[in-house]
């Protein structure tokens, strides 16, 4: 209960800075939202994007999920939750930027790499971290020989990647990008020196950015 009774706390104190003075940041927002970026994280505790980008209700529109995962498109009867926000985000909000937001120590990308996925009795994370299998694939191959804690790192940046794939597999985003109306960011964020890197496509790699 002990957390329970913070978030409480914590919601009187939101409300006391977002509602309590004369002028509220939420008065515009009372009548809808307009974000110009969409990110899509993990759903991991410690890689909060609206923490980490120090933005403000209303600045971006968030999708978590285990490993900051894109699906590819897909038309059948499932239940595709990161689809619909996609589809909300881009064709009626009309976001002009998606950010895929990845870490370091991601425990989906761990259990991906060990094969571990799951519980006794589940395998809903087994049958959503198999959209990463190609990003596993490709780093066993280019890095056999490397330790299980450098793998990790490369598996994490690949899936940030994949992602990014992903997301163009969609048509309506893949022609928003071609008519540059819509940009694709790949980041990750690394817990262990408080970095946050960027996807340079042109040079293959994730840079630092200062």
């Amino acid at each position: 209960m002990k957390d329970i009774e913070r978030f409480i706390t914590g919601f009187r104190r939101f409300r006391e800075d977002y509602f309590g003075s004369e002028y509220s940041p939420f008065e515009h927002l009372k009548q809808g939202q307009t974000p110009k970026t969409m990110i899509i994280a993990c759903s991991d505790s410690r890689v909060d994007p609206a923490i980490l980008t120090n933005c403000a209700p209303g600045d971006i529109f968030s999708v978590r999920n285990v490993a900051n995962m894109v699906p590819p498109f897909e038309e059948n009867g499932g239940h595709h939750g990161v689809s619909a926000a996609l589809e909300f985000a881009v064709c009626h909000l009309g976001v002009e930027h998606i950010i895929v937001l990845g870490h370091s120590q991601c425990g989906g990308i761990n259990a991906l790499m060990k094969g571990s996925c799951g519980c006794k009795g589940g395998g809903f994370i087994s049958r959503w971290m198999s959209i990463a299998i190609p990003a596993r694939e490709r780093v066993l191959a280019e890095l056999p020989d490397k330790g299980p804690e450098l793998q990790q790192r490369a598996a994490e940046q690949a899936a940030i990647i994949l992602s990014l794939e992903n997301l163009l597999s969609f048509p309506w985003i893949d022609e928003r990008v071609s008519r540059g109306e819509l940009t694709l960011h790949g980041w990750y964020f690394d817990l262990a020196a408080g970095e946050l890197l960027d996807y340079a496509p042109e040079q293959g790699r994730f840079e630092v950015l200062r």
